[in-house]
């Protein structure tokens, strides 16, 4: 009986949280679409691009997180929207190899973000 009513409790508090990131990736992804003509422009370098990421999406994302207890799916998900922020700002590579155009797996996203920062 209170095993069952601590797992109803434990149960409601992850449930919260997670609400809570999810809301949270939702209010980065609108704040990455609002500058969304900043990112897709050509004349921007990329470094200027990942540096406004970091200073507002971020921000957006992570706002009082100081407070949030995080499980490994909260940290994977919020890792998953933070390679697919950097995808779209990196943008597709060409392969000669295969002459196409593919996107960057995740090893050469953290390569490409490591050596422009």
């Amino acid at each position: 009986m209170i095993c069952n009513k601590i797992y109803k409790i434990w149960k409601k508090k992850i449930c919260c949280t997670l609400g809570n990131i999810l809301e949270r990736i939702n209010n980065a992804n609108e704040t990455y679409f609002m500058l969304q003509k900043f990112f897709k422009n050509e004349n921007v370098s990329k470094i200027l691009k990942l540096s406004l990421k970091n200073t507002t999406v971020d921000k957006t994302l992570t706002y009082a997180s100081e407070t949030w207890t995080l499980t490994e799916r909260d940290r994977k998900q919020l890792n998953i929207f933070d390679r697919k922020m950097y995808r779209r700002i990196l943008g597709p590579v060409y392969d000669n190899g295969k002459e196409n155009w593919r996107i960057l797996i995740n090893r050469e996203i953290y390569a490409s973000v490591k050596y422009l920062l």
